[in-house]
């Protein structure tokens, strides 16, 4: 019974998964766009090891930008220093130094609404300090958004992995949102629940940032990006995040111990309620970990069928998002980690412990009570 449920799930899955790799579609090329156009807006905390290099990205995008204004989040390195070196040479490049975080403010969502208050642009592009934008990045950003009528665009990036632990543990974000998030669907409706946004790169347009409430309106979410989305979508204004691989690229995290605690940041939050939490949890073991347990242990027709769909989902997504092949073959050891960050994630909060993000606690009292 429960091989044949686990059977009937994986198809599903499969089947989304399938549409999700041949009707998702990539950001596209650009013609000919505005000049100075794109403020380019960078958060940083303790980036001192990338920023260099995101900045000037962002300065290899020609006219299109206007500027390109970093926000130096009381950093306990040289990230301000090496700002301030660039800017003495680029007249595009400002530095704002950071301010102590009001109370009710996550870290991020504060430096980018002090970002967009400085900016001068008619289009904010949020830009992650470990993010590097591709050649010619704002401007196919600003094409498809004027192209689709859109008032928000986030490209979803390139991860970047060198590391065992980072080609083993990164592919399981994409194969967690793409199992279960139907992104074709988002094209054709504009329903809030179907806003998905991943914050390295998100580009809006000034106007509805502020008619919208900008980051303020998510001022107290560890899970931002993907929230701004869904509040844009509840505000009528257009959004959407389509595939940036070829736009913009990021290593989110260097170390089996940053994926930990960057994982465990996010994990739980991004479920409103404790139920949605645990139904989500009990729903991915029956999909990918539950059947190939029964492969081993009791290999009948349907457990290997099932078994077969698991392993093609996790191809195909490696295929459509670059990522080592060979990856697959850890899956089991990927998801008994996976698994030990969400209960972990769902611990921490729920405790009133809260998770911690270079160098602040986050102790949210509605995770609390969820």
């Amino acid at each position: 019974m429960i091989a044949l449920l686990c059977l009937l799930l994986v198809a599903l899955t499969l089947a989304l998964v399938l549409w999700n790799v041949k009707a998702w579609p990539a950001i596209g090329t650009a013609s000919a766009t505005a000049p100075r156009a794109v403020s380019i807006l960078i958060p940083a905390r303790d980036e001192e090891p990338t920023i260099a290099i995101c900045v000037r990205s962002a300065l290899a995008q020609g006219d299109v930008v206007a500027e390109v204004v970093v926000y130096d989040d009381r950093s306990a390195d040289r990230t301000a220093e090496v700002v301030q070196a660039i800017s003495q040479r680029e007249s595009r490049v400002r530095l704002l130094r950071g301010s102590e975080l009001p109370p009710g403010w996550c870290g991020k969502p504060h430096a980018c609404a002090r970002l967009a208050e400085a900016a001068h642009g008619e289009w904010l592009l949020f830009l992650d300090a470990d993010a590097w934008l591709r050649p010619g990045a704002a401007s196919r950003m600003l094409h498809e958004a004027r192209a689709r009528q859109l008032t928000f665009l986030s490209a979803w990036p390139g991860f970047v992995m060198q590391s065992f632990w980072e080609r083993v543990l990164m592919p399981l974000l994409n194969t967690l949102v793409f199992s279960l998030f139907p992104a074709p669907l988002s094209l054709l409706r504009q329903d809030a629940s179907l806003g998905l946004a991943h914050g390295a790169c998100i580009l809006t347009h000034r106007s509805s940032y502020v008619a919208v409430g900008g980051h303020g309106a998510v001022r107290e979410e560890l899970f931002e990006d993907s929230r701004l989305a869904q509040v844009w979508r509840a505000k009528g204004e257009r959004g959407l995040c389509l595939d940036g691989q070829t736009v913009v690229e990021v290593r989110m995290y260097r170390s089996s111990a940053q994926i930990w605690r960057g994982f465990q940041k996010n994990f739980y939050p991004a479920f409103r309620h404790s139920a949605s939490f645990w139904g989500f949890l009990v729903w991915h073991l029956l999909i990918f970990v539950v059947p190939l347990l029964l492969l081993i242990v009791a290999p009948t027709p349907t457990a290997m069928a099932a078994g077969v769909g698991v392993i093609t989902i996790r191809v195909l997504l490696a295929v459509r998002f670059a990522h080592p092949l060979w990856s697959v073959l850890f899956h089991l050891a990927a998801e008994a980690v996976l698994i030990g960050i969400a209960i972990a994630s769902w611990w921490q909060c729920r405790s009133g412990r809260g998770v911690e993000w270079k160098g602040r606690r986050y102790r949210q009292a509605k995770y609390t009570q969820a």
